[in-house]
């Protein structure tokens, strides 16, 4: 009868999940206002505006979403990933046959039509005008208008105009702006980055901004007299709907009052508003009450939401058995177990959820790791039945079990080397060791000693004795060190205190030394926060162990010959004195461990750099005798096994591996090294220099929907542990969780769940938080190659006619006569036609030789020339440098050659010395220099950067005849005015606020977001990744610096119509306030 029971509820739940759709997005009313279309579990559905049952208008298992209706409602397009990037489609409003409009490998998102219905208006970041000023960014999309049956492209806009609407006699846009890229989901957020509406005039060609609330406002439709507006405000707290006059915009006026979620997809059909809340859509007319739309669905999956998927690669963790023949691995978060010389693979755990921090138990009689169910991580080991069964790899029986499960995350699961003790991670910032008889725990580290990132971002490793641990210990961000603890907890020694970054401790020579990486020799980055070479270090424990290793060569090997001397006397001394013994006894004798000792007094001088040359390592081990180094290291490009003997220190690359990186583990007889590297794990034998890869035959079933689920718990579960402010900004995280979760049965694919999560994530109202997908890899998706030029989005004929050649491009060589004002004809023989979508020819181009036919105009004469495309990330790189040397030009010109100019893309060691060598080399005679900081993507370089623009000078080296030096030599002692804008983030806004604080300089430009905070991004499961901010930052006054914005001293923006005209207002002014200052 329970049984019975069960399936009815089942039942009844599947029914009202498919006839009662809670995850309905991008919804958008005809404008007759009887239909409404929407996207739901990635395809297109119509519904009447009344309510009913919804027509399904896409099938495909590509995503298509925004859609947007022609205004006399016939036809509708939409953006759809169908060639790998979203590009838009138009098709009937009954459905049938989608047309591709656009063929540009940038994603593009359709905004309306236009007002005769012949063209569709969408976004896209392609190309701005040559004339632009901006920063060339893509968080910065320019607008375009493409035919609705296909045609060449136009650009409307080179700024940033998102959600467009045009008015029915095509004089008047609305749209809203971007100033960066802020995450869309992002809510309760106040700062200079959130988007204000404006109106353009097309008669006059002038940009009229006409919101000025200091959040989000967004999404503007026109009212059916077009004299007033309607748009998305969080002026209340949440999204809602608002109404303004465009007459008069102080006059405006709340519509809806929704509470916790945010109203969101407004559109306007004949007299009724349309938009989405909770998952649902509504309509409304004005001054009435909102009313849900009842929808029906009735629809099949496109593909099975469950299958079986073969395991062979994608490996995240593994761990050797004790006796060398298995290994234990976690490949799309379960655990298996594989043979090291066979194919044969079996999977020991089948669940939803993920299952890290693999190992194994005493003797290799279990598998231990970790698992994040029931909201928390608990530790469970899985053993073999059947005793007949030796390996787990064979195994038909298996049965797990739980280790440590309580109220608290575990995690990190190691058992001593006897069996007797259990090391672990409770809480996440607490190391304890677990007597497994007694139960009884010792504190070694608690949440005072140690600070939390991610999960399983501690690392201890026992001794041989299993009385000791070797700890890494994170004292701060930029310092680690090593500890040496006691099990029992009586004795903690830092064997580090040395200021650098040392980590990943080993045990080697039976616990009577440790290796560990250290940076403390290795060449740096010129930036303190950039990267550093390390090497391999070692301590000896004993005096003893110390003298041994410093023998000479000669030395040692005498040492051997007499201690195998020494040996064959005991030996036969034994054998004359043979006595029986009995069989237990000497069972027991042989498993006694001997017991380590340290000679503390000066062991920490006792160290030894065993590497001779400092490198990007990856991972080390000793040899048996211990008189070898194999290490993964990297020098230029990819890692390779090296070796160094420590007693001649000959150094070689003993296997080139032309790997990634990745770690090391030793077989039982210390005779076979296993790599595990790109997901991959391969058997090396450094005696014969072989490689072979381990052969893996996995399989695991898969469960799309319980997937989703479980990685919806672990996101709620990790932002519960690590959000670095104990209220959450004031919100209520338990109840988002129950708030959300119920779409899960509603989400289609990873853009949705994405989204879902971006929506969730978004309540926190934080920075370097939210979801992305980047879709499921296509093997041809295409892909936009670059001529290296600016086209002329006006040219109505056929060709592509040249604004510019870009310095460093395809075109731009010695052997080529091309200028501006020429038309590339052809591409390949083929003619550029002028109804086709210019990006359509330069598809999967990129790296391959084309012919361009080119026509100069003036002359009507041909050229014929062979060129080989760059892809479009080569061709941003070259537009950055273009953008800086026109602010360079502009400032030597403006200031008559007394001021410099740098700029700061990111915070990192190149910026830093590209700075460093522009200020100290061709600007070092003038007066002072403009650093340009706008749209600085962060990184970690404030430091840096606020020591070398505070240099005094204090010393002058020179003779009687000239100065030739002073100190400091390496800093900035002249002034420095810097620019500001919204778009600045992470640590450009740390930057900012340092900057301001210390009163460095002027300061011109835009307020910079409170974003100063440390990301915590993390993948998921299905490729997916998403992130939340476990480390923020306080400023010199003590305040949090996340939603903290820092104001420039000088307000000025740089405005639509002037700066796409080639006019860099802020720049302008910075040139004016320094020359006040260097006079």
């Amino acid at each position: 009868m329970k049984q019975l029971t069960f399936l009815f509820l089942f039942v009844s739940l599947s029914i009202f999940g498919q006839n009662n759709p809670q995850w309905m997005r991008y919804s958008s009313i005809s404008p007759n206002g009887k239909h409404i279309v929407f996207t739901y579990k990635g395809d297109l559905y119509k519904v009447p505006s009344s309510g009913g049952n919804a027509v399904q208008l896409t099938f495909h298992k590509a995503h298509d979403y925004m859609a947007v209706w022609s205004k006399d409602g016939s036809k509708i397009a939409f953006a759809s990933n169908r060639y790998g990037n979203f590009d838009v489609f138009v098709m009937n409003a009954n459905g049938g046959k989608a047309n591709r409009l656009t063929f540009h490998s940038t994603n593009e998102s359709p905004y309306s039509f236009s007002s005769n219905n012949k063209e569709v208006i969408f976004g896209a970041q392609r190309q701005d005008d040559v004339k632009h000023r901006q920063y060339p960014t893509g968080s910065q999309p320019e607008l375009y208008s493409v035919p609705v049956k296909g045609g060449r492209v136009s650009q409307i806009f080179t700024i940033p105009a998102e959600y467009v609407q045009v008015s029915n006699n095509g004089k008047t846009m609305l749209y809203h702006d971007k100033k960066g890229g802020e995450n869309e989901f992002r809510k309760h957020h106040t700062s200079s980055i959130t988007r204000d509406i404006w109106m353009y005039n097309a008669k006059t060609k002038s940009h009229k901004m006409i919101t000025t609330f200091n959040g989000e406002d967004r999404q503007p439709v026109f009212s059916a007299d077009e004299k007033s507006m309607y748009y998305l405000s969080e002026k209340s707290g949440t999204f809602n709907v608002h109404k303004m006059s465009l007459n008069n915009p102080d006059q405006s006026q709340q519509i809806t009052k929704f509470k916790m979620h945010p109203v969101r997809f407004l559109s306007f059909g004949n007299g009724i508003l349309s938009f989405g809340f909770d998952g649902e859509i509504y309509t409304m007319k004005e001054g009435k009450r909102p009313s849900k739309v009842n929808v029906h669905i009735t629809t099949q999956n496109i593909a099975n939401t469950d299958k079986y998927i073969s395991i062979n690669g994608g490996i995240r963790e593994m761990a050797i058995s004790p006796n060398g023949k298995e290994i234990a691995f976690i490949a799309r978060g379960e655990v298996f177990v594989t043979s090291v010389d066979k194919s044969f693979t079996k999977r020991l755990t089948n669940t939803p959820e993920n299952e890290r921090f693999v190992t194994w138990g005493p003797e290799g009689k279990s598998v231990v790791y970790s698992s994040e169910r029931n909201g928390k991580w608990s530790i469970y080991k899985t053993e073999k039945v059947r005793k007949e069964e030796p390996f787990f790899y064979a195994a038909t029986l298996v049965k797990e079990s739980a280790v440590i499960e309580n109220k608290f995350d575990n995690y990190l699961a190691q058992y001593s080397p006897d069996g007797k003790q259990l090391a672990f991670i409770e809480g996440r910032r607490t190391l304890k060791v677990r007597n497994i008889k007694s139960k009884k725990e010792t504190t070694l580290l608690t949440p005072k000693d140690l600070f939390h990132m991610g999960d399983g971002d501690q690392n201890f490793t026992w001794s041989p004795d299993s009385k000791w641990l070797l700890v890494d210990w994170g004292k701060t961000l930029s310092n680690g060190e090593v500890l040496l603890m006691a099990a029992d907890g009586s004795k903690r020694v830092n064997l580090n205190e040395s200021g650098y970054y040392d980590h990943s401790p080993k045990w080697v020579n039976k616990g009577k030394q440790m290796i560990w990486f250290s940076n403390r020799n290795g060449l740096k980055s010129y930036a303190t926060s950039g990267r550093s070479q390390s090497d391999v270090y070692s301590m000896f424990f004993t005096q003893d162990a110390w003298d041994e290793f410093n023998l000479s060569d000669e030395d040692y090997k005498l040492m051997k010959a007499l201690k195998e001397e020494e040996k064959k006397a005991k030996d036969k001394a034994k054998k004359d004195n043979k006595k029986p013994k009995d069989k237990k006894k000497k069972k027991a004798e042989k498993k006694k461990p001997t017991l380590l000792t340290f000679d503390w007094d000066d062991m920490k001088d006792r160290t030894k750099r065993l590497t001779i040359h400092s490198s990007g390592l990856g991972d080390a081990v000793l040899s048996k005798k211990g008189d070898e180094l194999y290490y993964l290291s990297r020098f230029e490009g990819r890692s390779n096994l090296w070796s160094t003997n420590l007693r001649t220190r000959a150094t070689k690359m003993l296997m080139k591996l032309n790997v990634g990186g990745g770690s090391l583990q030793w077989d039982k007889q210390r005779k076979n090294l296993y790599l595990l590297s790109g997901g991959r794990i391969s058997k090396l034998n450094p005696a014969t220099k072989s490689r072979k890869g381990v052969s893996i035959k996995g399989e695991m079933k898969f469960d799309q929907a319980a997937e989703r689920i479980a990685m919806f718990n672990h996101v709620w579960i990790r932002t519960n542990a690590v959000f670095y402010e104990p209220t959450f900004h004031g919100v209520n995280w338990k109840k988002m969780k129950k708030e959300y979760q119920k779409y899960l049965p509603h989400i289609g694919n990873g853009f949705e769940f994405s989204e879902m999560l971006s929506e969730m994530i978004g309540e926190l109202n934080v920075s370097h938080a939210g979801s992305g997908y980047r879709g499921d890899p296509m093997s041809n998706a295409d892909a936009t190659a670059s001529l290296g030029i600016f086209m002329n989005y006006n040219h109505k004929g056929d060709g592509i006619l040249i604004d510019e050649i870009i310095n460093g491009g395809p075109l731009d060589k010695a052997k080529f006569n091309i200028k501006p004002g020429m038309v590339i004809q052809k591409i390949n023989g083929e003619t550029i036609d002028k109804n086709k979508d210019v990006a359509s020819y330069l598809n999967r181009q990129n790296g391959t030789f084309m012919l361009l036919e080119i026509l100069d105009p003036r002359t009507k004469k041909s050229q014929v020339i062979t060129v080989k495309p760059i892809s479009i990330g080569a061709e941003n790189g070259l537009l950055y440098k273009r953008w800086v040397k026109i602010n360079e030009k502009q400032v030597d010109r403006d200031s008559n050659g007394q001021l410099g100019y740098v700029h700061i893309p990111g915070m990192s060691d190149g910026p830093y010395r590209s700075i460093y060598q522009d200020m100290m080399g061709k600007y070092s005679d003038r007066k002072g220099v403009i650093v340009d900081t706008r749209f600085n993507g962060g990184g970690d370089l404030v430091a840096d950067l606020a020591m070398f623009f505070t240099g005094t000078p204090f010393i002058t080296y020179a003779t009687e005849a000239k100065v030739v030096g002073g100190e400091p030599t390496s800093r900035w002692t002249k002034p420095t005015l810097s620019i500001f804008n919204e778009s600045m983030y992470s640590d450009g806004h740390c930057y900012a606020s340092g900057y301001t604080d210390l009163k460095i300089g002027k300061t011109v430009g835009m307020p910079v977001p409170g974003t100063c905070s440390f990301a915590g991004w993390e993948g998921l499961p299905n490729g997916g990744y998403w992130g939340v901010v476990p480390v923020s930052a306080k400023n010199k006054a003590g305040e949090w610096m996340e939603n903290n914005q820092t104001n420039p001293l000088i307000q000025v923006k740089n405005m639509p119509g002037i700066i796409d005209k080639g006019r860099d207002q802020q720049l302008e002014r910075s040139i004016r306030e320094l020359l006040k200052d260097v006079k």
